[in-house]
């Protein structure tokens, strides 16, 4: 079950993060809504997949990687933001860490 929970908290903190490009630091006040709820359902999903025994440096690890990767390749199907070799690599790089870090 922890890792149903991860991936609810990482599908939130995916949203929330959207949001928050889409209100436009803030400007848009419509977005305040799913920003504050999407960040709020995060950590308390967080909270519950560690109480279901994960790790917290996997699972945070894991938390962020994915948010990372999935953020950078939205907001460039969303908003055509930058997403060059290097970036890539950043993230193949984090992704690599978070394996290290699990299987460690």
């Amino acid at each position: 079950m922890s890792w149903v929970w991860l991936a609810v908290a990482i599908a939130a903190e995916i949203l929330a993060t959207l949001s928050l490009r889409a209100s436009d630091g803030l400007r848009r006040r419509r977005w305040l809504i799913p920003v504050v709820a999407g960040y709020a359902v995060a950590f308390v999903c967080l909270a519950r997949a560690l109480a279901a025994g994960m790790a917290v440096g996997v699972a945070y690890g894991i938390w962020t990687a994915v948010g990372i990767a999935l953020v950078a390749l939205f907001a460039r199907a969303i908003w055509n933001e930058p997403l060059t070799r290097r970036m890539i690599a950043g993230i193949a790089v984090i992704t690599l860490g978070v394996v290290l870090v699990e299987v460690g």
